[in-house]
């Protein structure tokens, strides 16, 4: 059990890692038309704060202020996209509860979920974190919800409690990082469509 708990966190942290570390990145570059790691470097403390109290909700005045001091976000575009961002995009989570529902179906099963109840899976976690509260192991109770939908008993959700601790506080920074990377994409099309007309009135 605890080798398969070890490449089951391992195959988390590497796909919110791959998450957090490129593809935000290159959405930040080309469409907010920012440098990831100067944005990342003002946003530092909101993520660390993320990191450790692993509450999206929490850190949220903090992410609110790095964004419009030390990034320089418009406060009209942040103080909308940032508590919105906070309620329902849970991009982290919904990946973790994705990779851990299918762990728990390997595991009770001992075989790879066929595709169709693979399909569902994702579904049903990317709809399932939009509900999901910004509080410590909120994700837990929403994966209930992922299990039931693919027929796997709920108390499977036991085994991966010993390592859900460590994995909320990776899945909260990528939230935080996700609603931070949002407000910036939102402040350039902002800006793209504040633009004057070039046509003259008389």
């Amino acid at each position: 059990v605890f080798k398969s708990l070890f490449w089951y966190l391992l195959t988390v942290i590497a796909a919110l890692m791959t998450h957090a570390l490129i593809v935000l990145p290159l959405i930040l570059k080309f469409v907010a038309r920012r440098d990831p790691i100067a944005y990342a470097k003002a946003l530092s403390p909101a993520l660390l704060t993320a990191f450790s109290s692993a509450s999206s909700n929490g850190t949220l005045p903090l992410t609110l202020a790095c964004v419009e001091n030390r990034a320089g976000v418009d406060n009209r575009v942040s103080s909308f996209v940032l508590p919105l961002g906070a309620t329902i995009n849970m991009d982290g989570t919904a990946l973790y509860e994705a990779v851990a529902v299918l762990f728990i179906g390997q595991l009770y099963h001992g075989a790879v979920l066929p595709l169709e109840q693979q399909l569902i899976v994702a579904i049903t976690a990317l709809l399932a974190s939009i509900g999901a509260a910004g509080i410590p192991h909120a994700g837990l109770v929403m994966m209930i919800v992922i299990l039931q939908a693919v027929g796997l008993p709920i108390e499977m959700q036991g085994i991966i409690l010993a390592v859900d601790r460590v994995l909320d506080m990776f899945r909260t920074s990528v939230n935080v990082w996700s609603d931070s990377c949002g407000c910036a994409v939102v402040a350039a099309l902002e800006q793209g469509s504040a633009k004057p007309s070039s046509v003259k009135t008389t």
